[in-house]
């Protein structure tokens, strides 16, 4: 049997237009990551799942609402590293002892800029070379007050709690968004999060590949049925259109009769031409538009 284990990072989704961001600043780091919806995340899940740390997204909800998404209380129990992003903090000083309120004047769309408390942070390491750093918020609520154990790191003009973390649980909670451009320097973020947490960086997505069909080969009672054949395959894709002329034209040259079935009444041979025209009218579409943009 094949050994294919990798160290995993499970990100929560809360629903944030972001989120897959967040996979892919991961991904680049060599990490293997996976999101999954809050309300697939239960107890038996994390159990199953055992992942090495957890990122919190960030979401539209707020905290307060009636069947605001939650994630379980065990995952706080894990003793794995969690990072919350935007709503992601404010779900973690919420479940936590903290405090949110609604925005009254202190919602931030956009560009905003961060500056270092006294206190430094490992998950800040390669931040604030000046004086302060760009970040992109997206909040209307605000954490009002962290949960024990916290403290701050960062703050904004409209965010006093822009950074907050309780190392000794290696808990850190940001109202920002580390995974877009807009953060320039967000990457560095995720980089010493996932070095915080312990993680090799041993995953790829070409390894993934071959990883993935050497399991599949390793499933003997696929094997003893035959479903997975071990000489090599040559695999061709065609569309629905192109198989029923295909099939068609076999029919005909081997002198049988084409399968009772609509899309093989007519004329074969008019139905290959067409298909053969809208080729041709494809080609010359593209042909025309690979000239105008030369022309531009």
């Amino acid at each position: 049997m094949t050994d294919i284990s990798h160290d995993r990072l499970l990100i929560i989704d809360f629903g944030s237009q972001v989120t897959q961001l967040i996979g892919r600043r991961l991904r680049e780091l060599n990490v293997f990551c996976e999101i999954h919806p809050f309300n697939t995340v239960d107890d038996a899940f994390l159990k199953d799942f055992a992942p090495k740390a957890v990122i919190l997204s960030g979401g539209p909800s707020s905290v307060f609402a009636e069947g605001a998404p939650m994630p379980p209380q065990s995952v706080f129990e894990l003793g794995v590293p969690i990072l919350g992003i935007c709503y992601g903090q404010q779900v973690m000083m919420h479940c936590l002892g903290g405090k949110v309120e609604r925005g009254h004047g202190t919602a931030e769309f956009g560009r905003a800029y961060v500056t270092p408390s006294e206190a430094r942070l490992e998950l800040l390491e390669g931040w604030f070379l000046t004086e302060k750093e760009q970040v992109w918020m997206s909040h209307g609520d605000h954490v009002s007050a962290i949960a024990p154990g916290f403290e701050v790191y960062g703050t904004s003009p409209h965010a006093p709690f822009a950074v907050t973390g309780d190392v000794s649980r290696n808990f850190y909670a940001v109202q920002f968004h580390p995974e877009v451009h807009h953060t320039p320097n967000g990457a560095r973020l995720y980089e010493n999060f996932v070095r915080l947490a312990g993680f090799k960086g041993d995953w790829t997505m070409s390894a993934y590949r071959d990883e993935a069909i050497a399991a599949i080969r390793d499933r003997s009672h696929w094997n003893s049925a035959n479903i997975v054949p071990k000489d090599p395959v040559t695999l061709g894709l065609c569309s629905q259109r192109e198989l029923d002329a295909i099939v068609a034209k076999a029919a005909k040259k081997a002198g049988i009769k084409a399968p009772e079935d609509s899309r093989f009444e007519g004329d074969r041979e008019a139905l290959l031409e067409e298909l053969r025209a809208e080729r041709s009218a494809a080609a010359e579409a593209r042909a025309a538009e690979d000239h105008s943009d030369d022309e531009a």
